[in-house]
């Protein structure tokens, strides 16, 4: 992408009172380098996962030609090897920024938002416009497949990201687990990040006592939800060394928006994962 949208954050609207525009405003978008956050969990330039993120933005709506009111469904898919992100108070921004614009209809309102949204995250993102009356039906899922850990009768005082947790046992293991204790705070607002984590590995079995704790763990840490998933799959890879990983998270929504990471040792198939959300988002 040629053009640079790159801004400092004191010069954006985030962790600010941000006025709604009420009229198409791709200007609202906010893009934050990876490599920014990446850096810090010591993640390599060559990535050592694949996989994307999934938002969902559950409150879309523009004027048609008439100017009667239209809501719909978005979905966003784009790579984990985009160089940027959205930062999700700026995505919710920029839709506002729609709803007192006309537009001929869904699809011309997904070709605007495509090219606003590629330009920015510096690669193709995915976008499909789903109008609520052509949605005839959503599966939701009660929670993640697998065995949940979420049971298990321990003691947890930690409360800032802790590793050391992580350790395997002596026998191998082919399994999918998941927890829905996930909790993090937005690392420009604070405000907490609620979300189910699902993790299939096949290797060393991996304690879930110690699992368990690592993610509660994550409790007062200060990181984008893209960038938690990223860390445990760092983190279970360095110290529990599975053969294969998948790290799947899962977060509610703020502002109409959920944020979907996923990464995998092995190249992922986001078709797989489309409006496939947990009953809690």
């Amino acid at each position: 992408m040629q053009n640079d949208y790159t801004i400092t954050p004191d010069q954006s609207e985030l962790g600010k009172k941000a006025e709604y525009d009420p009229h198409y405003n791709p200007d609202k978008l906010f893009p934050i380098p990876r490599k920014l956050n990446r850096e810090k969990i010591n993640v390599p330039t060559k990535l050592p996962f694949y996989g994307f993120d999934i938002w969902n933005h559950y409150e879309v709506s523009w004027l048609n030609q008439k100017g009667k009111p239209v809501v719909g469904l978005a979905e966003i898919i784009y790579n984990c090897e985009s160089p940027n992100i959205i930062e999700s108070k700026s995505m919710k921004l920029y839709f506002n920024s729609f709803n007192n614009t006309q537009i001929k209809n869904a699809d011309v309102l997904q070709s605007i938002v495509t090219k606003d949204l590629s330009a920015r995250v510096g690669a193709e993102v995915i976008v499909k416009i789903i109008p609520v009356a052509d949605f005839k039906q959503e599966h939701v899922f009660q929670g993640f497949q697998g065995e949940c850990i979420d049971e298990l009768d321990i003691d947890c005082s930690v409360y800032t990201i802790d590793p050391t947790f992580l350790h395997t046992e002596e026998t191998s293991a082919d399994e999918i687990l998941y927890t829905d204790l996930m909790k993090s705070n937005c690392l420009v607002t604070n405000q907490p990040d609620w979300g189910s984590v699902q993790i299939a590995y096949h290797g060393k079995k991996i304690n879930r006592a110690g699992l368990l704790r690592y993610i509660v763990s994550f409790r007062n840490c200060n990181e984008f939800s893209e960038q938690c998933i990223e860390r445990i799959y760092m983190d279970i890879m360095k110290y529990c060394q599975p053969e294969n990983l998948a790290v799947y998270g899962r977060f509610t929504r703020r502002g109409g928006l959920d944020i979907n990471p996923y990464r995998s040792s092995q190249k992922a198939h986001p078709q797989d994962l489309r409006f496939s959300r947990l009953c809690r988002q």
